[in-house]
């Protein structure tokens, strides 16, 4: 599973689906839950740890990833040992007349690691990694200060990643409706053919057949 997906993601697709129709389920959360800890792990302990068949785990991996739900895989570095051991947020007021400026300047700059428009006193904030502070002094005063675009800037060094995900999944509520979805549908006593639930509560959408002496039966009592 270490293939670049070149499959980009549909602009005009529904959170929570995928292409061919299906919701994404339980099923599908847990098996990017997995990915998330191991890009490169097998197909069969895919399926060992989701809790299905391998076919299924490759049916349900190919469709992530062909729907565009799953965009690419990447290698995770450790930017210390890489001698990048200082991370600084710069937040940016930019001229409104020229954001087309501003971007193409970032976008030539390796050293920015993400950057987002944002709303509230900036307009924008750009996470860098460098070698050390200095580094980024420059960076800041030097070539940000340099961009006719930048009007002023705020730099923030962080101390210290508590939590860094490659990516987050849906939780709570989303969670436990996904795997309400994929729960087996209730079955009456064999042979009923009923698909009520607990209690004789018949799901939405669903039928529930009554042979005809039982039908009868609770007409008489009912009148």
């Amino acid at each position: 599973m270490t293939e670049t997906s070149s499959n980009p993601a549909r602009g005009g697709a529904q959170p929570g689906r995928i292409g061919i129709g299906l919701e994404l389920d339980a099923t599908h959360l847990k098996i990017l839950e997995v990915l998330r800890e191991n890009g490169r792990i097998s197909v069969a302990a895919l399926a060992e740890r989701v809790g299905i068949s391998r076919a299924n785990a490759y049916t349900r991996f190919e469709a992530l990833r062909a729907d565009g739900a799953i965009r690419r895989f990447t290698a995770e570095i450790d930017h210390v040992r890489a001698g990048l051991g200082i991370t600084a947020l710069i937040f940016v007021t930019v001229r409104q007349q020229m954001w087309r400026q501003f971007r193409a300047e970032l976008a030539a700059m390796p050293e920015v690691e993400y950057c987002a428009i944002t709303t509230g006193q900036h307009d924008a904030m750009i996470q860098v990694r460098m070698a050390d502070v200095a580094a980024v002094h420059a960076m800041v005063t030097e070539r940000l200060a340099g961009i006719p675009a930048v009007k002023a800037t705020e730099t923030v060094f962080i101390l210290d990643e508590v939590i860094r995900r490659p990516y987050v999944l849906p939780g709570g509520r989303a969670v436990r409706r996904a795997a309400r979805r994929t729960a087996p549908e209730p079955t009456g006593p064999a042979g009923s053919g009923s698909a009520a639930g607990p209690g004789g509560e018949v799901p939405l959408g669903k039928m529930r057949f009554v042979g005809a002496a039982e039908g009868r039966g609770r007409l008489q009592r009912d009148g």
